[in-house]
């Protein structure tokens, strides 16, 4: 199994994930945090099996769970996990593979 860490982008994310959830109840967002937590980790044990997502960045791939996906590089002995977002959200703004408009 390799090990796991976390990009700054990454931890911003689950931070935001707990606040956001935690407006309703804290005791549920402590809960999906650490789901999220012990997904990441699962990743370790197998992360070529997860799809390549090639398309938005450069080695980059995916797990989701539930509504929200796990963006993450698999770098030598070691899983970063680049990013946790919201399914719904624009992955190409974001990962900054937006459709370019050319004037007319």
């Amino acid at each position: 199994m390799l090990g796991v860490t976390f990009s700054p982008k990454a931890r911003q994310d689950l931070v935001e994930i707990g606040d956001f959830i935690a407006k309703d109840s804290r005791a549920n967002a402590r809960r999906f945090v650490a789901k999220l937590m012990t997904q990441c980790q699962r990743i370790a044990h197998a992360p070529m099996g997860y799809p390549s997502r090639e398309d938005l960045a450069a080695s980059l791939r995916m797990a989701s769970m539930g509504r929200y996906v796990i963006f993450f590089r698999v770098l030598d002995d070691m899983v970063r996990i680049e990013r946790v977002l919201h399914g719904a959200r624009d992955m190409p703004a974001i990962f900054g593979q937006g459709v370019q408009r050319t004037a007319e």
